[in-house]
């Protein structure tokens, strides 16, 4: 066991060396969340009037519950940042562990590195164990400094450490999470995937649970339905944390026993090998190739994501009825549980479309990591020219989004049209429809990226995640609509409401052009495989 171990401790310094400073942007996202609700919240509601309205708002729109989780306390300063923190926060964290362990297994396997830090006095299990234990201590980092800067900030002390705790075991167990997938996944890609797609998964089944006040196993069985149940602020119940730590060491355990029985380099799930002679012509075919796996998995994701958000529109009214404030309103005649309905479905197709983008990015920065790889320059070495394959690759980007919009938003109309609840199968076809074009703009920042600058990747993911703050975190804040039209998601009509005109769609529509012109352009001049 020991020489399996061997030389954990140097490697492990060394990376937290060069590669502690990538956990940077996840700490920073998390303490930004937690500390700007605290601080936010008795400026923007100072009375209780307005508290109460929130907490009417909140209750008004279940959508916001599958995002940011249950609201047990609005009415002060440390149960709002609860709601609005404890999910979200969680989730980055989690995504930044994924990233971390992925690329300090697979990814390091895939591009040799791996091979060359076997070669010395190296024991087996030692870069898994080094790239773990640096997802672990950025982690606990996330919880630490989130935690003291809320409480210095003007949070309780309690609930404030408390709330990084739950991020820190957020992190914990989606790195063991991540270290069973580096085993299972063939590659980076692969492993990574299947990784954030379990927290995909999990997040939303979460959120949908508390939602739809579904039986209490459906949150025990949900590792991120434990953290929830610590409760700051209302509860402060600390020992959900001890499920997680026990989660991550169940994790760790099979990833180790899964790696210390697998060849260098393979896998549980094998790759396919190609055709024994090539049989693409065109460079359609080629990118269609490439992203022929992701493609399918994001297809049958969305057609389930249509399905559950489908079902959970025909329970949206016995949702509402159970808030008695929302109830009340009702009552009074002030809205109409339709006019609620038409808002959740609205909001909905907005959280698809954006899910809906990070696709068309993957397959613009698939361009990238095809051209670093040495894998492009060969093919326009010939007859091919640079337009022609840019523009098959964009061309796939603003189409695979836009099919799974209209594909999820398609199975939510059929599911929901059928349950007499006033929801019309046309009208929301075309409101799926209508959020297409703030897709493409969200896509074609990557395009821009990708095609001008490509030095500057992470800069592709600009828009979604500019697309997510501004769209469901820009309202809780009170933004005013000259910040919230950033958003491409914001010009999006609502079909259903009388005066809504297209004039916001072609306003993003220029703006997507422009970036595609600068993105083509950029690709066209530029020189390739450059850092």
């Amino acid at each position: 066991m020991t020489a399996t171990l061997t030389g954990t401790g140097p490697l492990l310094r060394a990376s937290l060396r060069h590669d502690g400073v990538r956990f940077a942007p996840w700490i920073a996202i998390a303490t930004a969340l937690s500390a700007s609700s605290v601080l936010g919240y008795p400026w923007l509601f100072p009375d209780p009037q307005e508290r109460a309205a929130l907490a009417v708002a909140v209750g008004a729109n279940p959508a916001l519950g599958i995002i940011f989780g249950p609201a047990f306390d609005l009415a002060t300063v440390d149960g709002f940042n609860a709601w609005r923190s404890l999910a979200l926060a969680g989730f980055f964290t989690a995504l930044g562990s994924i990233l971390t362990v992925i690329r300090a297994t697979r990814g390091q396997e895939d591009s040799g590195q791996a091979e060359l830090l076997a070669s010395g006095v190296l024991g087996r299990g030692s870069r898994l164990l080094s790239g773990v234990g640096l997802a672990l201590i950025g982690s606990l980092a996330v919880g630490v400094v989130a935690g003291v800067v809320t409480g210095l900030c003007g949070g309780g002390w309690q609930s404030s450490m408390l709330l990084g705790a739950t991020f820190t075991g957020s992190g914990w167990m989606f790195a063991g999470v991540a270290a069973v997938t580096a085993q299972l996944g063939a590659d980076s890609r692969t492993a990574g995937s299947l990784a954030v797609g379990t927290l995909g998964i999990l997040y939303l089944l979460r959120g949908i649970a508390y939602s739809l006040d579904a039986p209490a196993w459906t949150v025990r069985v949900n590792p991120l339905g434990w953290m929830t149940e610590t409760r700051p602020a209302t509860a402060d119940q600390w020992w959900p944390l001890l499920y997680a730590a026990t989660f991550t060491a169940l994790c760790l355990a099979v990833a180790s026993a899964l790696h210390a029985r697998r060849d260098f380099g393979q896998a549980v799930i094998a790759p396919r090998p190609g055709p024994y002679r090539g049989r693409l012509r065109t460079p359609w075919r080629l990118v269609v190739r490439l992203n022929r796996g992701a493609v399918l998995a994001w297809t049958a994701a969305f057609a389930v994501l249509g399905m559950v958000f489908g079902y959970f529109t025909t329970s949206i009214q016995d949702v509402l009825a159970k808030d008695s404030a929302v109830a009340a309103i009702l009552a009074a005649g002030a809205t109409t549980p339709e006019d609620l309905t038409s808002a959740f479905i609205v909001t909905i197709l907005g959280l698809v479309g954006i899910i809906a983008a990070i696709s068309g990015v993957q397959i613009m920065l698939r361009v990238r990591t095809e051209e670093m790889e040495d894998r492009v320059e060969p093919l326009l070495a010939g007859a091919l020219h640079r337009t022609r394959y840019y523009g098959a690759n964009v061309g796939l980007a603003l189409t695979v989004p836009a099919v799974h919009v209209l594909l999820a938003g398609t199975v939510i109309a059929i599911v929901a049209a059928g349950a007499g609840i006033g929801v019309s199968l046309w009208t929301t076809v075309l409101q799926a429809a209508a959020t297409v074009p703030a897709v493409w703009t969200v896509v074609a920042v990557a395009v821009a990226v990708v095609g001008a600058r490509p030095r500057v990747g992470p800069a592709a993911w600009i828009g979604v995640l500019s697309s997510f703050a501004l769209t469901l975190l820009g309202p809780t804040f009170r933004l005013p609509d000259a910040a919230l039209a950033a958003s491409p998601f914001w010009h999006v009509p609502v079909v259903s409401r009388d005066g809504d005109g297209p004039g916001g769609l072609l306003g993003i529509s220029l703006v997507t052009i422009l970036l595609l012109v600068v993105g083509f352009v950029g690709f066209r001049r530029r020189d390739l495989a450059t850092t």
